[in-house]
């Protein structure tokens, strides 16, 4: 998934889980295909200009998918976008990838209400 995408669909779902309240954090698990996380982050910020989700604190782990090369059987994680289609080790494109590929809102921090 696109980067700003990512981001506005990260603030999306926050908006929905905080159903009209605050938001002051937000964790997102990305697996898959790698993402610059300062990217997310700033989209994030753009995305959340003037709603509920503007300011909180984003929280992203990524969970990277693993490649194994099925010529020369080296095994590793899927570092950036080229690892993802050929091997690091001997440039085979013969590779399969292993992992989750979503993106999963893990929790949302809601402002105390007074």
């Amino acid at each position: 998934m696109h980067e700003s995408g990512l981001s506005e669909a990260i603030v999306g779902a926050a908006l929905r889980r905080g159903a009209g309240r605050r938001v002051t954090a937000v964790r997102v698990r990305v697996g898959g295909h790698p993402v610059d996380p300062e990217v997310v982050t700033m989209g994030f910020q753009l995305a959340a200009t003037g709603t509920a989700v503007e300011g909180a604190e984003l929280e992203l782990v990524l969970d990277p998918m693993s490649v194994r090369c099925n010529g020369c059987g080296h095994h590793g994680v899927a570092e950036d976008h080229f690892a993802m289609v050929a091997c690091a080790q001997c440039g085979s494109v013969d590779v399969e990838l292993d992992g989750n590929d979503e993106a999963v809102l893990e929790s949302v921090t809601l402002a105390e209400t007074v």
